[in-house]
């Protein structure tokens, strides 16, 4: 098997993960714990682009909106649609980063770091611009290390005795009015 089939036939896990990350996110009331980041607030925001079929049978619809609080996106997964793309809002220690993630192949758009890094403002010699991007580089390597802890947490569950009992508290998450 190539790459590129591959990574279309496991992509279900990636939105399988931003589903359950939604799920976990929205029933601890943002709170996740993780072992290298203690507690992290974990916020979806209000977009996200759904999918179902394949190939040239593929539909995709993005839901947005701020005061729908993903209801379409909810009504959406009832009907077996998958997260594709989502919009996130992070906080570790105060610091907040927003990003969208893309569940078929884990890439990350837009990304948005935190403000309160300490970077440089205005005019600036060679070595401050090196250490701003230094800087700006090793938040994104941050939030990307807290991504990876998260799908090794989704993947512990998913391949664990528990995946059955996780799956019944999805589906009643769902369609539990919001």
């Amino acid at each position: 098997m190539d790459l590129a089939a591959l990574i279309s036939a496991k992509r279900f896990l990636g939105q399988e993960f931003l589903a359950w990350l939604w799920f976990k996110s929205d029933t601890s009331g943002g709170a996740l714990s993780t072992v290298t980041f203690g507690d992290v607030e974990l916020s979806f925001m209000h977009h996200m682009q759904l999918e179902t079929g394949e190939g040239e049978f593929q539909e995709k619809v993005t839901c947005r909106g701020l005061k729908s609080q993903l209801q379409e996106a909810r009504a959406g997964l009832v009907l077996g649609k998958k997260p594709e793309q989502v919009r996130m809002k992070v906080v570790i220690e105060g610091r907040e980063w927003y990003f969208t993630l893309s569940g078929g192949l884990f890439e990350f758009r837009n990304v948005k770091i935190p403000k309160n890094l300490g970077l440089m403002t205005g005019a600036m010699d060679r070595s401050a611009a090196e250490g701003d991007m230094l800087l700006r580089l090793d938040a994104l390597e941050e939030i990307s290390r807290l991504v990876n802890e998260l799908f090794t947490l989704f993947l512990r569950v998913r391949t664990s005795g528990d995946w059955d009992k996780e799956i019944r508290a999805i589906r009643d998450w769902i369609t539990k009015p919001s």
